[in-house]
């Protein structure tokens, strides 16, 4: 199984990204997104940005993940 995991773009430098993934920063390239821009939330996977993303959407994908690990449930689908 694939994962993409949600963060935040905070910096770019030609085609790459720096981008804040549950409190760790990643170089992340934008080479499948070129018209990202610092703030907009990507999804993440094997070191490429996939797809920008809303905020609402990274809240419940984080909120989604912390029920997996016992959290109480927060999102109602």
């Amino acid at each position: 199984m694939c994962l993409a995991f949600p963060g935040k773009i905070i910096s770019i430098e030609n085609s790459l990204a720096k981008v804040e993934i549950s409190g760790v920063i990643r170089d992340v390239s934008l080479m499948l997104l070129p018209d990202a821009k610092i703030g907009d939330y990507v999804l993440v996977h094997a070191g490429f940005a996939m797809q920008i993303v809303a905020r609402q959407d990274v809240d419940e994908m984080i909120a989604l993940r912390a029920e997996m690990h016992g959290a109480p449930r927060t999102v109602n689908l």
